[in-house]
């Protein structure tokens, strides 16, 4: 990324069912869906959102490896999404074993996002 325009951050928990990719898509919803970017096209070459970049980093406190990236990617409305995915996070208990949930055990998963935005 030549300029980055703004950072935004979020998080986000998948409580039963131990699913990374579910908090992963979360925190970005967290961090992106509370804010507003008017201007943004007047930063961006051409003056279009079709050369945005948008880098997304993530903490993730286990099971690194099962990210669907593409999942991730797809909850990004415009611009060209890179992710990157590193050890962070936090794996927690959360007091229950609910098999209805699919859990297999009593830890819910946090992860953080980082979300840049730039060209």
């Amino acid at each position: 990324m030549e300029q980055v325009l703004f950072i935004q951050t979020g998080m986000g928990i998948d409580v039963h069912g131990q699913n990374v990719t579910k908090a992963a898509v979360r925190a970005v919803d967290n961090a992106i869906y509370t804010n507003s970017m008017p201007g943004i096209n007047e930063s961006l070459p051409e003056k279009s959102t079709e050369n945005m970049k948008v880098n997304v980093k993530l903490a993730v406190p286990r099971d690194q490896d099962q990210i669907d990236k593409d999942e991730i990617k797809n909850a990004i409305p415009y611009g060209t999404v890179s992710v990157e995915v590193m050890e962070g996070g936090m794996a927690t208990t959360s007091g229950i074993v609910l098999e209805e949930k699919d859990d297999k055990n009593d830890l819910m998963y946090i992860v953080n996002a980082s979300v840049e935005v730039g060209y």
